[in-house]
């Protein structure tokens, strides 16, 4: 049986099934571990993994703990409840925004690439086409938040620290339009979640693009892409304060186990609290050469579960509200039996959303898609609960309309 354990709880004896710490690397060069000494757990917690989950099947049993499905249940229960709370109000229908959204995306990766080459080559960043870009992106989400955030689902892992730079900035505009902050800051902070990772180009390209889990030492070359972006944009004229909060603050975490000041608490600026909320969402639903990324439905469970520890709680209930629970791509069980993927966020609520049936469950067929309103009055189905597409060889990216607005 799969069971939560803090790393208080460890013994030796005890199988560690998973380190449930996502984007750390992990102290060890295995994902599991069979606990053998005292030196092994001290690791864990050097690590700043704060709870494990254990296989009492395999190991020391513990009899108080949750099991895994209890947790997943109860943080299922949850994200539901924050879930029911009311969309903001979209401008025009995401179909619409898409054309847009494309050519948003490619010229920023575009923009991310060039700078990011620079940077490589000791030249100087170029504030005014980050800040044209970004002022772009930052209209596209205000008339619909959506059709940009959608983009994300675009993701190649062989362009991961251009496309994530990009992604990062998407989801940082977004989450801060649900904070009503005011427009002028956030263009301001999009610039910085978009040169967040400017930092990297001066780890070594072997440590970088490394397709395995990297060393103690190439982990520590690693981590301090934090300081190098922190000085290449405190060397940039025009650039903003807040850019540079984001860039320097996004691995810090609430409990102070991050890097590289290990700020804990307050000490963290808002923009570097929801940075690192964003930063981590968008690493762990991405494919790597070395691992499947989560479905986004179970990322957001993931960064609920570690609210208790390494980010701000109230604000990544903000976040879960931002994305829904259900993002555009999420592939959903309904009541009635059938699969669909969601199509479009809820006008009044993250619970309905627009989604496309595609296939039955209960009878094990695909079908002829249709769309489905969930808001709409006498909609009888409705979501049970999320189901990860490879169980059922299901592509969702196949559903949206993505592709068909691709040049």
């Amino acid at each position: 049986m799969i069971k939560k354990a803090l790393v208080e709880q460890l013994r030796v004896g005890m199988f560690v099934h998973d380190f449930n710490c996502g984007w750390l690397e992990n102290p060890f060069f295995a994902n599991q571990l069979l606990i053998s000494d005292e030196d092994q757990i001290q690791k864990v917690v050097d690590a700043g993994i704060r709870e494990v989950y254990i296989d009492t099947k395999k190991g020391t049993d513990i009899s108080d703990a949750q099991t895994a499905d209890e947790v997943k249940k109860e943080l299922h229960d949850q994200l539901t409840k924050i879930a029911e709370g009311k969309e903001g109000g979209i401008a025009i229908r995401m179909q619409e925004e898409l054309k847009v959204a494309v050519k948003l995306q490619k010229e920023a990766k575009k923009i991310v690439t060039d700078i990011m080459h620079d940077a490589r080559m000791g030249k100087q960043v170029e504030v005014e086409a980050v800040d044209k870009v970004v002022e772009n992106m930052v209209d596209s989400i205000f008339r619909n938040q959506a059709a940009l955030t959608s983009m994300s689902k675009l993701k190649s892992k062989d362009e991961y620290t251009f496309v994530h730079s990009v992604n990062v900035c998407v989801l940082m505009i977004s989450f801060c339009k649900s904070m009503s902050i005011q427009r002028e800051v956030i263009k301001k902070v999009g610039s910085g979640a978009l040169l967040h990772d400017i930092g990297k180009m001066a780890v070594a390209e072997a440590v970088l693009n490394k397709p395995a889990k990297l060393t103690d030492e190439e982990f520590s070359q690693m981590k301090n892409h934090v300081v190098q972006s922190k000085r290449i944009l405190l060397e940039t004229p025009g650039i903003y304060p807040e850019a540079i909060e984001v860039a320097s603050q996004h691995h810090e975490r609430f409990d102070g186990s991050g890097y590289p000041e290990k700020l804990k608490g307050e000490e963290i600026s808002l923009f570097g609290m929801m940075s690192s909320i964003v930063d981590v969402y968008d690493a762990i639903t991405s494919d790597r050469v070395y691992h499947k990324g989560m479905e986004s439905a179970e990322a957001l469970r993931k960064i609920f579960e570690w609210s208790k520890f390494h980010f701000h709680p109230e604000l990544v209930q903000m976040f879960i509200r931002t994305v829904g629970i259900y993002p555009v791509g999420t592939l959903v069980r309904l009541e009635s039996g059938l699969l669909a993927v969601v199509a479009e966020p809820g006008k009044d609520s993250m619970l309905t959303p627009v989604v496309r049936a595609v296939y039955n469950a209960d009878e094990g067929h695909f079908i002829k898609m249709k769309e489905i309103d969930l808001a709409k009055p006498g909609t009888a189905d409705r979501i049970l609960q999320n189901e990860d597409p490879a169980k059922w060889h299901i592509k969702p990216l196949q559903y949206l309309d993505l592709f068909e607005v691709m040049p």
